[in-house]
């Protein structure tokens, strides 16, 4: 077509669509001139070229929408086999698609795929503009292959499947405890290094041996009108620590059966002890933490105030140099070795505060736990004395206590659900979820290898459970630079079995 003519054309055909007395209907003719040719390009549609996207950045954030809200349920169903060859195969598709070179399966329920996006760069989905270098596959497969997944991806289906983790939902022991306290404020259970199971039942003590299925009776306070409120074993295991409903400390010789002294200073109930090397504190209803040494007289002794209503919760750290203390004035409190006062204070609690752990695995890790009107696990750094993370239980939290062997902890609860619940830290995804007992879960202990726990509630039974992988699942750094590792481990960590065992009577 000759050009002059298409010119014309389209002037008129322009001066038929802008109607008379539009104000660019001068500047269309003034374009339109013919002392310059004008170039017009063809094309119905525009296609964007999206060669310098970053395909791994987009295919993190989808997968970042779908996690976030439903986290918990995702990773409970990354642990069964169909969730771990949903892993299997995104990973694969990663591999064919964004040229990732994944050769082995990554584990759901950690966090490191939160990490990697740190290190990429976070623009906008897609981009219109090639300002980078693709990054070529790696398509090194060998000619005789009729595959057509890459060498990566041939590793990937490849490598080994780490087997599923399997807790038993039943107990593998049941005993009967009559006369086992529903309450609260008490504690009542405890093993030892020995492999002694200490229970508090009424006004007596009973012994129960984890490798010969015996049960001894310690002490009965019946004789002095008395009743047991709290037990703690040393950590050698060869003392028990008895506390009393009139405010007294008895102190036990497990071995020989006899009552080595009798410690005053309480003028009401002591429900929480905690032994520090030969140290004991304990902690009492008139609101006062007493810190004696059991090899000197007894006048000698630290009064530590700060809590206005009665105290339920004690426990030392694994370095021996701050004491945590929980009480039903919701608070949290932490001392150290010198001071009268407490170092710290957490007010975030809405209920009393029992339930406290020390993490063996990160140094100033504290964990605690809420009554009932509170219903939360709460992390504190006591290094610093930040809070770190939260979650909502959905019911009173009882207990607490650290895997020994992974970054686990386990939390026994009451109102409404009385529940037994395995977390994984940091993460904080539930790994199990134990029910059996038909009261609140108020008792807790870990048996000296780390492997199993105990609970007892107010139906008056004990039930052991196998919770804990005695596999580490963690790398710790060997570096004594590392502040958040544990350098030297502990002496109670030494393996034992279980026998069938007889109830207590």
């Amino acid at each position: 077509m000759d050009q002059d003519y298409e010119r014309r054309l389209l002037r008129q055909i322009n001066h038929q669509n802008v109607p008379e007395g539009h104000p660019s209907k001068a500047s269309i003719k003034r374009s339109f001139r013919p002392c310059s040719p004008v170039t017009v390009k063809s094309g119905d549609r525009f296609i964007p070229t999206r060669a310098g996207s970053n395909w791994s950045i987009n295919f993190h954030y989808a997968n970042e929408n779908c996690w976030l809200p439903n986290q918990n349920q995702r990773a409970k169903d990354a642990s069964t086999d169909t969730g771990k060859d949903a892993v299997a195969y995104a990973a694969l598709l990663r591999n064919e698609l964004l040229g990732a070179g994944i050769e082995t399966v990554p584990d759901p329920h950690t966090d490191d795929r939160r990490n990697t996006i740190l290190t990429q760069d976070t623009h906008s989905l897609f981009r219109y503009t090639i300002h980078t270098k693709r990054v070529p596959f790696d398509n090194e497969i060998s000619p005789y292959s009729l595959s057509p997944l890459s060498n990566k991806s041939h590793k990937l289906l490849r490598s080994p499947r780490k087997p599923a983790r399997k807790i038993s939902k039943i107990p593998f022991k049941v005993l009967d405890a009559p006369e086992l306290q529903d309450d609260f404020y008490l504690n009542l259970v405890d093993w030892s290094a020995g492999n002694l199971l200490s229970v508090g039942l009424g006004a007596c003590v009973y012994l129960w041996s984890a490798c010969t299925s015996q049960v001894t009776r310690l002490c009965d306070l019946s004789v002095d009108g008395d009743s047991v409120t709290s037990v703690c074993w040393n950590e050698r295991g060869s003392l028990v620590a008895v506390g009393t409903h009139k405010g007294f400390v008895q102190i036990w010789d497990a071995a020989g059966g006899r009552k080595l002294t009798s410690l005053e200073g309480h003028s009401a109930r002591v429900g929480a002890l905690a032994w520090n090397g030969e140290q004991l504190s304990s902690g009492s209803r008139d609101r006062v933490i007493l810190q004696r040494d059991v090899r000197t007289p007894p006048p000698v002794e630290r009064r530590l105030q700060g809590h206005r209503q009665e105290v339920c919760g004690l426990k030392w750290s694994p370095d021996h140099q701050h004491l945590a203390s929980g009480g039903n004035d919701n608070k949290l409190l932490v001392w150290n070795s010198s001071s009268l006062l407490p170092v710290q204070q957490y007010s975030d609690h809405l209920a009393a505060v029992k339930a406290i752990a020390w993490s063996p695995h990160q140094h100033g890790l504290l964990a605690s736990g809420g009554g009932t009107a509170d219903r939360c696990l709460r992390f504190w750094n006591t290094l610093t004395g930040q809070a770190l993370q939260s979650t909502d239980t959905g019911s009173q939290v009882c207990n607490l206590a650290w895997s020994k062997h992974a970054n686990e902890l386990v939390s026994t609860h009451g109102y409404s659900q009385n529940q037994i619940l395995v977390w994984k830290y940091p993460s904080l995804t539930q790994v199990a979820k134990l029910t059996g007992h038909s009261y609140r879960v108020l008792y807790l202990a870990v048996s000296p290898d780390g492997e199993a726990i105990v609970t007892g509630a107010g139906d008056e039974t004990l039930r052991f459970w196998n919770v804990f992988s005695k596999t580490r699942c963690t790398k710790e750094s060997k570096s004594v630079l590392n502040l958040f590792t544990r350098i030297r481990p502990s002496d109670r960590e030494r393996p034992q079995h279980f026998l069938h065992s007889h109830f207590f009577t």
